[in-house]
């Protein structure tokens, strides 16, 4: 199976390009917005790189959030396009657990929401043992105490650190495409939906939030 993984949920702009667990190409370019102008070129990048077409992709696997709403959407878009054009499945894979993925023993992926939040989401072995959430970090510092994960992953890692001493801490910002792929590869092919764990931050006139 030939894999385009794509994430521009967090900090970086990544596609990769994986066959059977293989990684063929992969780019991963830091970046705080301007996803919108440099996922379509980045892509064309990985695949030439690659040395595969576009109708040789078996399958599409994108990140779905949480993270950036406007990243989010753009990754989304582009997705579920090249899905019809090809005519291929599009797969959606969450950014906390694509954190979580390359990582052993219990693990919290973790990101910074702001706001005195943070997104959760707990694993054992690779799988999944709590749903997603956004949280007070007092409460998600309760959590780890609770139950002394061996590894804190995510751009909000640093903020939990202190309760687990022992834990492993990793700050990444962005998630491995591999990871995505290895994923998006191991699930049924459902069409991606965002994962919002709160309201967006920008308003329409007269105080609405952005619909989904």
């Amino acid at each position: 199976m030939i894999i385009l993984a794509l994430d521009t949920c967090l900090f970086a702009c990544s596609a990769a390009v994986v066959r059977d667990g293989a990684v063929l190409a992969a780019r991963v370019e830091p970046m705080s917005r301007g996803h919108q102008e440099r996922l379509a070129p980045l892509v064309a990048e990985v695949m030439g790189e690659a040395g595969v077409g576009f109708d040789q992709l078996d399958r599409i696997g994108v990140t779905v959030g949480p993270g950036s709403f406007t990243g989010l959407r753009v990754g989304l878009a582009f997705a579920k396009g090249l899905s019809a054009a090809l005519a291929i499945p599009a797969v959606g894979v969450g950014s906390l657990e694509a954190l979580a993925q390359p990582h052993k023993g219990r693990v919290f992926a973790v990101l910074d929401a702001k706001r005195g939040q943070v997104y959760l989401q707990a694993f054992a072995d690779g799988a999944a043992v709590s749903a997603p959430d956004a949280l007070p970090i007092e409460t998600a510092a309760a959590r780890v105490a609770e139950l002394a994960p061996d590894v804190l992953v995510g751009t909000g890692a640093a903020l939990l650190a202190e309760m687990r001493p022992s834990a492993q801490v990793v700050a990444a910002d962005h998630a491995d495409p591999a990871a995505i792929a290895a994923l998006a590869a191991a699930r049924a092919p459902i069409p991606p939906r965002p994962l919002y764990l709160r309201a967006p931050d920008a308003k329409l006139p007269g105080g609405k939030s952005l619909p989904e």
